[in-house]
């Protein structure tokens, strides 16, 4: 399969493709457990569009833009906390944790408002397989189940809402395309990965499903030869195989290690030659041991190394030679089968036929 460079550079067909997917289409912004309890709160600016996510008293996870609906300042400032209600800095307008506007600083003086109109802008939010979904655009909603539709069979026995949050970070990394191809195969492990994840999985090996829009890979560990000495009624496949979960457009879960789990959230950046990356370490139980501390925190720097300081910084080399003019097209191989089956799902998205912002 052959690519043309402009899929990557172009910056009206880049604007028009992150309107298209990032703006009307469900985005997982946070893991369930990150909004612990009622009250629990998280925020975020997600492609300049202001989030505040809460958990409210009902135990329902909900979204707002995180504005305030007198003159737009931020109502919470504070990256993630809890709170029973948030006051705007600026002139002490108030809001619970439903969005409700409860109280105005001198409302007497201010004039008659119609706090049942004034509540903090919502948007379209659900719960499903551990993480926080929402539509950045208002106004919108979404079928959970018809986006997920099969791949949420999948995404189920993750149970990413018992794990504990170990670490989380932003990187920032090359365009949004030339970062999120690199986690879509297994190609390049052998060369680039050696002395991180890849000394773990098998190099240009994968076996891949696709849901929809969405993708499993599934890489072989490097223990996998034992099998050949066991009868196959006793094989134990979840300790000899690696599963990526790529939910289009931008979410990959990657469980490399048995009791760790990497989760990345590729965020197109205000250029075609940037993103954002929230990554999230992810371990099975709080590490309260000096040596489980060890063992994740070895994790961690294993993963930031093997993201930022390889994959990230020949992305980065990528971007910059798109436009030396020595390429007119990328060509993908038969072993990439997940990153052609990724932009055949954006052309697909973009194609003008294609109005249901949920068509899979």
């Amino acid at each position: 399969m052959s690519i043309p460079i402009e899929a990557y550079i172009d910056p009206a067909r880049y604007r028009a493709e992150v309107e298209r997917l990032f703006k009307h289409l469900p985005l997982a912004l946070a893991l369930s457990l990150e909004l612990p309890g009622p009250g629990s709160y998280r925020t975020m600016t997600v492609l300049g569009v202001p989030v505040l996510l809460v958990r409210g008293q009902d135990g329902d996870a909900r979204a707002f833009l995180n504005t305030c609906r007198h003159r737009g300042a931020l109502v919470c400032a504070s990256e993630r906390g809890s709170a029973k209600a948030f006051t705007c800095p600026y002139h002490a307008w108030t809001y619970d944790v439903s969005g409700k506007l409860l109280s105005r600083y001198s409302a007497d003086t201010f004039g008659e408002v119609d706090h049942a109109t004034h509540g903090l802008v919502a948007l379209a939010c659900v719960e499903r397989a551990g993480l926080v979904w929402v539509c950045l655009t208002p106004g919108e909603n979404f079928d959970i189940d018809l986006w997920l539709g099969d791949f949420a069979v999948q995404l189920g026995p993750l149970k990413l809402d018992q794990w504990h949050l170990f670490e989380q970070r932003e990187l920032t990394g090359p365009g949004w395309k030339v970062a999120l191809d690199g986690y879509l195969e297994a190609y390049h492990h052998n060369s680039l990965h050696g002395k991180t994840v890849g000394k773990f999985t098998v190099g240009n090996l994968l076996v891949l499903d696709t849901y929809g829009p969405h993708q499993r890979l599934t890489f072989g560990r490097k223990s996998l030869g034992e099998l050949l000495e066991a009868p196959e009624t006793d094989w134990d496949h979840s300790k000899h195989i690696r599963l990526i979960h790529n939910c289009f457009p931008n979410l990959s879960i990657s469980g490399i290690l048995g009791d760790h789990c990497l989760v990345s959230q590729i965020f197109p950046g205000t250029t075609p030659d940037v993103t954002v990356t929230r990554q999230t370490v992810l371990v099975h139980q709080n590490p309260t041991t000096p040596e489980a501390r060890a063992a994740s925190e070895m994790f961690s720097a294993m993963v930031l190394q093997a993201v930022r300081d390889e994959d990230y910084a020949v992305g980065q080399t990528i971007q910059s030679g798109l436009l030396a003019g020595a390429n007119k097209e990328f060509l993908f191989g038969r072993n990439e089968p997940a990153v052609q089956n990724y932009h055949r799902t954006v052309a697909r998205f973009m194609a003008p036929s294609n109005c249901d912002p949920q068509t899979k």
